[in-house]
């Protein structure tokens, strides 16, 4: 059998938009999971060649993850959250 070669996967090759990093970041977010939202603002954070965001406690492994902390490491990154009806894209396709 042929031996397969593999290389780390790294998102950071892939966002090179800002509307790369802000859609990466909105999955993260739907998907609730704290430190993988720590994860995804890494990833940002490294593709925008800041170190900056490791002031920020969300991002350690070690410290108790706060949300406030995704916030601001949000907004330093030059994006912003919002919130939107979980089910609007449901109501679009009613078919009455």
């Amino acid at each position: 059998m042929a031996k397969v070669e593999t290389r780390c996967w790294d998102a950071v090759e892939h966002l090179d938009t800002k509307e790369d990093r802000a859609a990466y970041l909105e999955a993260a977010l739907e998907d609730g999971y704290l430190p993988l939202v720590a994860a995804v603002l890494e990833d940002i954070a490294r593709v925008q060649g800041l170190t900056s965001l490791d002031q920020f406690s969300v991002l350690s492994v070690e410290v108790r993850l706060d949300f406030s902390e995704v916030l601001r490491a949000v907004e330093v990154l030059g994006l912003r959250s919002s919130a939107v009806d979980r089910y609007s894209s449901f109501h679009k396709h009613e078919v009455c």
